[in-house]
């Protein structure tokens, strides 16, 4: 009987204004990358992108709070929404890092990994925007494997990064800001591969 009942899809606007906002925070953090060391505009775009999502996070747990019957679980659905919320939270926490840190000069494979963390959101939105549509994982399999692949690239740039930091050919000033800026955007590259997760579950669950 309950299936027959109207589900709310305006969770769905919100699942895709959070994974837009993940894209736009992406974006103006390569543009803060570019921009260095005139970096006050593109940190308050971040902000303010962070301060959107949390809008539209706090209204789908609020709207979760008083809907009976929902698309999928309510435990999920919490869950996805928290997940996006975090990818733009750690690159807000990353962007006010820059000037409270003092950052004297940009590192290239920062650079580097703003362009996969603007492929991770881009992809990831669209497999989240799929999820209004379908919930067959043949449907959503390419995009959920090249957030994953995408991860992965991730994890090997960081790799790389580190070593070249502790490589003795920096001080170790600029070694420990360093080391937590890239640890902040690997967190973020991280999150999207969790959103993914998760979409899996849902899928698994409902499909």
């Amino acid at each position: 009987m309950f299936n027959l009942l109207p589900k709310d899809t305006v969770f769905f606007d919100l699942f895709e204004g959070l994974g837009k906002y993940a894209i736009e925070a992406a974006k103006h953090l390569k543009d803060l990358a570019n921009d260095f060391p005139d970096i006050a505009d593109d940190i308050q775009r971040i902000r303010q992108a962070e301060h959107g999502a949390d809008e539209l996070a706090h209204s789908a747990l609020e709207r979760l709070d008083r809907t009976f019957i929902t698309p999928f679980d309510r435990e999920d659905i919490h869950t996805l929404v928290n997940e996006l919320d975090d990818i733009v939270d750690n690159v807000d926490a990353l962007a006010k890092r820059f000037t409270l840190y003092h950052v004297e000069r940009m590192e290239p494979m920062f650079i580097t990994q703003c362009d996969v963390l603007i492929q991770a959101t881009t992809v990831l939105c669209g497999a989240v925007g799929m999820l209004r549509k379908t919930l067959k994982l043949s449907d959503l399999s390419q995009k959920l494997i090249e957030v994953h692949r995408l991860e992965s690239v991730g994890d090997d740039n960081h790799h790389a990064a580190i070593s070249d930091l502790y490589s003795g050919k920096h001080d170790a000033l600029h070694v420990m800001k360093w080391k937590e800026l890239y640890d902040y955007i690997e967190n973020a590259i991280d999150g999207c591969e969790d959103v993914t997760n998760v979409i899996e579950r849902i899928v698994l669950k409902n499909g």
